[in-house]
């Protein structure tokens, strides 16, 4: 309960102000059978990808792990692309701004 009430202090203030680029997170759940080796995000209107959030490290099946979009953007609509380990990739398109989680499946 410590945590919610130190969260809704800025909750509100972010409602009465006007709108800013803020951080965007959401929790990365991999149930895929195959461990993620890249993961991409992307506004969509941008015309490549940018860095591999996941950098040196991967997320293996049945894991999680929290993704924290901080590029200073206001836009909710990113492409998404994951790379396994079995040389397969997977692209979606998702609002990071209304996503709590985002599972592969």
């Amino acid at each position: 309960m410590l945590a919610l009430k130190h969260l809704l202090p800025a909750a509100f203030a972010a409602l009465a102000a006007p709108v800013l680029a803020q951080d965007m997170q959401f929790e990365l759940i991999n149930t895929s059978g195959y461990t993620l080796m890249e993961f991409y995000a992307s506004p969509s209107d941008v015309g490549s990808w940018e860095a591999d959030i996941l950098g040196a490290n991967v997320l293996p099946s049945g894991s999680s792990g929290a993704v924290n979009i901080a590029d200073g953007r206001t836009q909710c609509t990113y492409d998404i692309r994951m790379v396994f380990d079995d040389g397969t990739d997977m692209t979606d398109s998702v609002n990071v701004c209304d996503l709590g989680s985002y599972t592969i499946q």
